[in-house]
């Protein structure tokens, strides 16, 4: 157990200095950082200010999911489809190091890109304390669910870089798969299925949905069942991802 965390610590600092020594983890920080003062700050969007509210709920988490939709396929289509196309993957796999080991280094590097940018719109945060007295526990809920959500899309991507080669290819499945999670949620879907299915598919169909389960931690209400839907689904996309790279090994 021991042996094996360290070779995923290996992994993780070898593609978290990879991130760094390059140009991809700085630009995703500050197109994510532009992005959210736009949305959060125009009046047309989040409106913060026209708001007269100390509060991040209304004005600064709501845009995640949509933000998250388009920056995070981006970073996950290099996770593995590059190592396909050139074929260092064949590589990686010569060495002492299992296929669930390899994901979860890289999808954790990947991941820690991610709570680092969130983690550094802590202005907002602290622009907000210094406004007024919000309710710091819906804070640090909407921060988790933010992450959890981020962290949800970008499995979702190592899956769809395990089985392509091409960066592309893989950021447009991801994007597509994303979208649907988040639209199976929306009230025209649900609305539809209302109107002729049984009462059990239209709460499978909407508890399927990413964005009901957001909606309610980034409101403050945590709930184990939230949790765990991000949790299962990042474990179901990673276990996914290890299948496709085992058969791709075995091959």
């Amino acid at each position: 157990m021991k042996n094996s965390l360290l070779r995923i610590f290996w992994i993780f600092r070898r593609e978290t200095t990879g991130y760094f020594t390059s140009p991809l983890a700085y630009v995703f920080i500050v197109i994510f950082l532009l992005l959210c003062s736009f949305f959060t700050f125009t009046k047309w969007f989040g409106g913060f200010f026209a708001a007269n509210e100390a509060s991040l709920a209304n004005c600064f988490f709501p845009f995640h999911p949509w933000l998250y939709l388009l920056l995070v396929p981006a970073v996950a289509m290099r996770l593995w489809a590059e190592e396909n196309k050139s074929g260092t993957i064949e590589l990686l796999f010569t060495m002492p190091i299992s296929t669930a080991e390899a994901v979860a280094g890289k999808y954790l590097a990947a991941w820690f890109v991610l709570g680092l940018s969130l983690l550094l719109t802590f202005p907002l945060a602290i622009t907000v304390l210094a406004l007024g007295e919000p309710d710091i526990g819906t804070m640090i809920s909407g921060y988790l669910a933010s992450l959890l959500l981020a962290g949800t899309y970008l499995a979702i991507g190592s899956f769809t870089s395990a089985i392509s080669k091409n960066q592309v290819v893989s950021f447009i499945i991801c994007l597509v798969i994303c979208l649907s999670l988040l639209l199976i949620g929306h009230p025209a879907v649900t609305d539809y299925f209302t109107s002729w299915a049984p009462e059990w598919i239209v709460n499978l169909i909407s508890g399927a949905s990413v964005i009901s389960h957001y909606e309610g931690l980034r409101r403050g209400v945590i709930d184990v069942k939230d949790i765990s839907y991000f949790l299962s689904t990042i474990v179901f996309a990673l276990c996914a991802t290890g299948v496709a790279l085992n058969s791709r090994r075995s091959s």
